[in-house]
């Protein structure tokens, strides 16, 4: 029987191997041997992924390879799923967050490890994408109740829609009703205080901390 480093490294090398099947792998293994998923999805295809986006930074890897990358994630996660929403359903759903990447903006690794965690943390998450356009955001928001509604950036020039998250919930009467959340790489605690968002999430772990302060 595999060791819980073992299983972790597999699933960390399923990703850098953008292998679909061998995370799958990784995961049913790793439920088998009792490995707690939330540990398994942090620990490897989490640092795996991260490990992808720094690469894909430097330029030594491409689009291509990120989204392959986060195909082979989604499979592992997939299969840890029903595990992560019985341990889920221990607590009842803390609120419900809608999320998505800014429009203009095709970058979603960031945006997945997040949603992931926070459905692993217990909320209910609705995941609308990438290049989502702000109106999206404002409906969701009144259709599902929202709690929070949060926005990711990836770029410097996609970030200043940000500010249109905050202008058309007023518009639509709904922003006093939801905290804003926002993120990505260029967003910081100044954007965010400027902009007039509720919340800064620097990573995934930021995020569920400060959201499982709220609820």
């Amino acid at each position: 029987m595999a060791t819980k480093e073992e299983i972790i490294a597999k699933a960390k090398a399923a990703i850098l191997d953008f292998d679909e099947d061998a995370a799958a792998e990784a995961a049913q293994e790793g439920l088998d041997a009792d490995v707690d998923p939330v540990d398994l999805i942090q620990d490897g295809f989490t640092a795996a992924m991260n490990e992808v986006g720094d690469q894909f930074e430097a330029g030594t890897v491409f689009l291509p390879h990120v989204i392959a990358a986060s195909e082979a994630m989604s499979a592992g996660v997939a299969i840890l799923t029903p595990a992560l929403e019985a341990k889920g359903s221990e607590t009842a759903s803390k609120g419900t967050i809608v999320i998505g990447t800014i429009e203009g903006d095709i970058h979603s690794i960031g945006k997945d490890i997040v949603a992931t965690m926070l459905k692993i943390a217990g909320f209910k998450v609705v995941d609308l994408g990438r290049d989502v356009a702000i109106g999206k955001y404002v409906e969701a928001v009144k259709a599902n109740k929202a709690d929070v509604v949060a926005s990711s950036a990836l770029m410097t020039t996609t970030m200043v829609s940000q500010i249109q998250v905050e202008e058309q919930l007023k518009e639509a009467g709904v922003r006093d009703s939801v905290k804003t959340m926002v993120g990505g790489a260029p967003v910081t605690q100044d954007w965010a205080t400027k902009i007039g968002a509720d919340i800064y999430g620097e990573n995934a772990t930021d995020v569920v901390t400060k959201l499982n302060a709220l609820f």
